[in-house]
């Protein structure tokens, strides 16, 4: 999706077009879930946050930039109200379920059974369920939706050195979680920061 065609909808959407609103919601609404799924973990909550975030989108489009990106906004969005969320839980989210779909990423596939493969999902979920919310997030910011360092600063309103942090101690929580202390296993690969 480029530029031209975001500015283009949020302008129609700052006019109060639904037909505007269903486009993003369309063109986004898996980013989203995935988003709210993987730090909530639970189905219903990023349910209920997806509709929310889109919510939000509408009522507050007039003060949306749009010259710039809708992405980085919807990111901010949905990390602050699962972040709020699970602080409202007072709890740790259960492990996550059903998430291969949202979770695959292209080349990193293990090459095993679909029973190992759904195996190694659970394990790796539970790791990911077991992670300090802060670390969660960044976690997933980079690695599930593949953003770049200073994108996950903007969205989460932090100096880049602090989700270099919080990327290297979650990458080492789940690596000792996964029993991978030195390094890949299984398929599984870590990127460079």
């Amino acid at each position: 999706m480029s530029q031209p065609i975001d500015k283009e909808l949020i302008l129609k959407l700052q006019d109060g077009s639904l037909e505007a609103l269903g486009e993003l919601y369309d063109q986004h609404r898996r980013m989203v879930y995935r988003t709210a799924l993987v730090i909530t973990g639970d189905q219903d909550a990023a349910s209920d946050l997806l509709q929310d975030v889109f919510l939000r989108l509408f009522r507050f489009a007039a003060n949306i930039d749009s010259t710039r990106p809708i992405e980085p906004w919807l990111y901010r969005m949905t990390t602050n109200l699962s972040y709020d969320w699970v602080k409202r839980q007072s709890r740790w989210p259960r492990p996550l379920e059903d998430l291969v779909d949202w979770l695959a990423i292209p080349g990193r596939n293990p090459t095993d059974t679909a029973a190992e493969w759904n195996d190694d999902w659970r394990e790796v979920q539970q790791a990911i369920s077991s992670l300090p919310l802060a670390q969660r997030v960044v976690i997933t910011l980079y690695y599930l939706n593949d953003l770049q360092l200073q994108e996950i600063a903007d969205i989460l309103d932090v100096p880049v050195g602090t989700v270099k942090s919080r990327l290297h101690y979650g990458r080492l929580s789940l690596r000792h979680k996964l029993g991978l202390e030195q390094g890949a296993a299984r398929g599984w690969t870590y990127g460079s920061s």
